[in-house]
């Protein structure tokens, strides 16, 4: 029998664990080119990993300790007063809207057949919400080079029966926030920014420098492996509005009226004295539900590792820029800049803004074949990306509205949508690229061009 007390066990554990995950997994060699670049992995050392091991061998598993710490440590990085937890950042748009449903909102409820104005480029668990729940999602196109919103289409799409704006910051690129929080603003209008490809992006607005997410009434993030952070899978709904965190919290955990969280019982001190609906009086509160909700919650060993990386994401942030102002600088000094200028477009990014870059967004010019130069890329190991569904109305998903000519409204011409679906690809700037791979996918994006 062990003489170690359970501490000093743990402690033996978590060292072991540390010193394989130094041994076996941070284990960088020298790139060579030709080597494959994906356009995004997971950047992380020992600290998640024993974070992870930490929280298995607690073996709470559901949302405990680490997720209230991580909830904590996001919502106090963005500067918000509210941050969930959830098991993805589709789960996260899904309960954004929902939370737009809630009866606890009065008029101000989203209801089906009302309209939501957004984007058709883009990915589509930003739309989906909309019309599973039966909104009209009212789709107006976007530009080129920022490949967001083009606000001046905003009045244009607006009906008496439109309720809210959601669109997403387009791989890190904040939409122009002023104009659309200000149109919002203007027509009592809800704004959902989703904030999964942005995380760490800053816009200024009234002087004021704020992170995307935070301008708008919900924000949401995504920590998908390629994301700007990760725990595997996972994301976060966040607000300042507490009835709209009490309405995500509620759809998040079942649609119960409850707020004690797992494990704790009538910290109300009234779970047996109220009466809901037409629920007997003293009915448990536990199990009462305010609305038709889900089970989105993510476990505490996801939580764990975010911990890890949030206390790593301001360094990504950092490296995710400076890869970008690489890749561009080195396409735009060489002495092939004119030729590039020629064949491609580039990214900008939209004004008043410091983007937390996902991507480096490209198209391609008139007479230049996208398909050639994604797969002289691939050929060379670059893994490219298209900007998701391009044109998401064009997809197998739209066919039987398209037919019926209804379900959704689309707003003017979607010309420079169309075009991203045809002549627009992505390459990564995660912040585990070295400045070799940048200034190799710089060259080998020159020569797709030439060849």
């Amino acid at each position: 029998m062990s003489n170690k007390t359970e501490q000093q066990a743990k402690e033996e554990i978590l060292g072991l664990v540390k010193e394989y995950c130094e041994t076996y997994h941070n284990v960088k060699k020298p790139f060579e080119e030709g080597q494959r670049i994906p356009y995004a992995s997971r950047v992380y050392d020992s600290a998640e990993m024993v974070n992870l091991v930490d929280s298995a061998l607690e073996f709470w598993l559901t949302s405990g300790r680490y997720t209230d710490q991580f909830e904590k440590q996001l919502a106090d990085y963005l500067g918000v007063k509210y941050c969930a937890l959830v098991n993805s950042g589709s789960s996260a748009n899904l309960l954004a809207f929902m939370a737009l449903t809630s009866p606890l909102l009065g008029e101000r409820a989203v209801r089906r057949g009302d309209e939501v104005i957004t984007v058709a480029a883009g990915f589509p668990t930003t739309v989906a919400p909309m019309i599973q729940y039966g909104a009209v999602p009212v789709f107006v196109d976007v530009t080129i080079p920022q490949y967001n919103i083009d606000v001046s289409m905003l009045e244009e799409a607006l009906s008496d029966k439109t309720k809210a704006v959601m669109i997403a910051h387009t791989l890190g690129n904040p939409f122009d926030l002023k104009a659309v929080s200000g149109f919002c603003k203007k027509h009592n209008l809800w704004l959902v920014e989703d904030n999964c490809d942005a995380l760490g992006s800053e816009y200024t607005i009234d002087g004021e420098t704020k992170l995307t997410g935070t301008i708008g009434d919900i924000g949401t993030s995504s920590f998908y492996p390629p994301h700007h952070m990760t725990m595997g899978e996972g994301g976060a709904v966040y607000t300042d509005n507490p009835l709209l965190n009490k309405c995500v919290r509620s759809f998040r955990d079942w649609g119960r009226d409850c707020v004690c969280p797992s494990g704790h019982d009538n910290l109300c001190g009234h779970r047996f004295d109220r009466q809901y609906g037409e629920l007997p009086l003293g009915y448990d509160h536990k199990y009462v539900y305010s609305h038709f909700g889900y089970n989105l919650k993510a476990t505490d060993m996801q939580a764990a590792i975010g911990c890890a990386q949030l206390d790593k994401f301001p360094s990504f942030v950092e490296r995710r820029r400076y890869n970008f102002d690489r890749l561009k600088e080195n396409l735009l000094a060489s002495d092939d800049s004119a030729h590039i200028l020629d064949k491609l477009i580039l990214p900008e990014a939209c004004a008043d803004s410091d983007p937390s870059w996902f991507g480096f967004v490209i198209t391609c010019k008139e007479g230049v074949d996208r398909s050639r130069v994604v797969q002289y890329m691939e050929e060379h190991g670059i893994q490219t990306r298209m900007l998701f569904a391009g044109n998401l109305t064009k997809h197998p998903c739209f066919d039987e509205m398209r037919a019926a000519g209804e379900g959704y409204r689309v707003v003017g011409e979607l010309t420079n949508t169309d075009r991203i679906m045809k002549d627009t690809f992505w390459i990564g700037v995660y912040p585990g690229m070295t400045d070799e791979m940048i200034d190799y996918m710089a060259k080998t994006l020159t020569m797709a061009v030439r060849v």
